[in-house]
């Protein structure tokens, strides 16, 4: 229950009861819950997009945009936050050492704005294609993309090591404290919506696994070749860049 207290208050905007003080290993044995995280996320949204689609009688695409917003609220654009400043590293750093000090910048530049732009464009038009029907089955979709693209960003951190070691991190993660208990809570929480999409619609949904592996192959490469790791920025991209190929994997099967 500390885990999850500390995962609700530190991932999300959700009111939660506050722990009174935090230890080290609290982030790092936290994020067994970060796909949970992403159910409960995805819960919120997904009632607010039933709620203007079905009683309010909102048209398809403002429903969508509606949701999106609903999830942003729900996290305090956390998420989106690393994806920004990750564009804006490497977009306009060329050394590791410049790229981490952009990143480290709580200005936005204009490689974060372009690629929200974009990012929010995408989600905007998959989502819209996804949800075409308005019933509460279509609501598994909403947590599925989200808890999904929790634990993709989650298995980060198993695969793969902090870069930044000047001591400058608010919060590191210690992937040598996991034990695999945990990967398979992570994995659980991540998994169990898609699985349920899979049995309520067609089980080619649950095939977003494999265009999910690849992201992260991909981005864990990626990231170590350029910086020698992963940041807090890193994961936040990551889980951005996994919503969408989940929503791009559900539009592609379904339509």
């Amino acid at each position: 229950m500390r885990y999850l207290l500390f995962a609700l208050s530190y991932y999300t905007r959700i009111p939660a009861p506050r722990l009174k003080e935090y230890r080290p290993d609290d982030a790092t044995h936290a994020l067994r819950w970060f796909s949970f995280i992403g159910i409960v996320v995805g819960l919120v949204s997904a009632l607010a997009w039933f709620v203007f689609a079905r009683f309010l009688g909102f048209g398809q695409q403002i429903c969508a945009i509606l949701a999106l917003a609903v999830g942003v609220l729900a996290t305090g654009a956390f998420h989106e936050d690393g994806f920004a400043d990750m564009a804006d590293g490497f977009g306009g750093g060329y050394t590791r050492e410049k790229i981490l000090s952009i990143m480290k910048d709580s200005r936005i530049g204009s490689y974060g704005v372009i690629g929200l732009i974009f990012l929010f464009a995408a989600k905007f038009v998959l989502l819209s294609e996804v949800l075409r029907e308005q019933s509460l089955a279509s609501m598994l979709f909403i947590i599925a993309y989200h808890a999904a693209a929790r634990a993709t960003a989650g298995c980060m951190v198993f695969c793969s090591s902090y870069a930044r070691n000047d001591g400058t991190a608010k919060v590191a993660m210690d992937n040598r404290a996991w034990n695999w208990k945990e990967v398979a809570l992570l994995l659980l929480f991540g998994l169990l919506p898609l699985a349920a999409c899979a049995v309520i619609f067609t089980p080619l949904l649950m095939g977003a696994i494999v265009p999910l592996a690849i992201l992260l192959a991909w981005f864990r490469h990626y990231c170590h070749k350029h910086i020698g790791g992963y940041t807090g920025d890193c994961l936040g991209a990551l889980e951005q860049l996994a919503e969408v190929v989940t929503l791009l994997w559900f539009s592609f099967i379904l339509h």
